[in-house]
């Protein structure tokens, strides 16, 4: 009876235990706190070192513990035609579905403009360029965030959007 009695709080003690490493395990959007370790405060694209935005960041760890996050930079040093084009840092663990196509994991520079999300390697070459999305219904637009949709996320700059999904 004594034996039974210990398997059955065994089992139940496995069970709760494999629960919470599932919870700890799964994918999540990235805390203030978490983004904090992650992002760096400059990032060096096309030549140039530019101060980060952390107020302006957002990211994800998938469920294997692989991080995505991207932050808006100041792009005040670099010339008018890199603005245009250049206005966040995307860095990735993991291979990325971008609006349909395959981003490999590095880091990158991105834009969202004129209806496109384009993403750069540091070099300012283009590494992939999809259309992007336009949320009129958004009533509070801000500079950057990141959405959970379903296992994937939009992300917002302004009132436009591209989903991103982990691979």
């Amino acid at each position: 009876m004594k034996n039974m009695r210990f398997a059955a709080v065994g089992t139940v003690v496995a069970v709760l235990l494999s629960m919470g490493l599932a919870q700890k395990a799964a994918q999540h959007l990235l805390s203030a706190d978490e983004l904090k370790k992650v992002v760096p405060a400059e990032f060096f694209f096309a030549g140039q070192k530019a101060p980060t935005q952390l107020r302006n960041a957002a990211g994800f760890q998938t469920a294997d513990g692989k991080v995505m996050f991207a932050a808006l930079v100041d792009t005040s040093g670099y010339s008018t035609a890199v603005q245009q084009k250049y206005q966040g840092m995307l860095v990735s663990e993991s291979k990325l579905n971008i609006g349909g196509s395959e981003l490999a994991p590095g880091a990158y520079g991105f834009g969202l403009a004129a209806d496109k999300f384009t993403v750069m390697n540091v070099a300012n070459e283009d590494a992939l360029s999809v259309p992007s999305q336009t949320d009129a219904s958004l009533k509070r637009a801000v500079p950057l965030k990141l959405v959970e949709d379903g296992a994937a996320y939009k992300l917002y700059a302004g009132k436009k959007w591209v989903a991103v999904k982990p691979e």
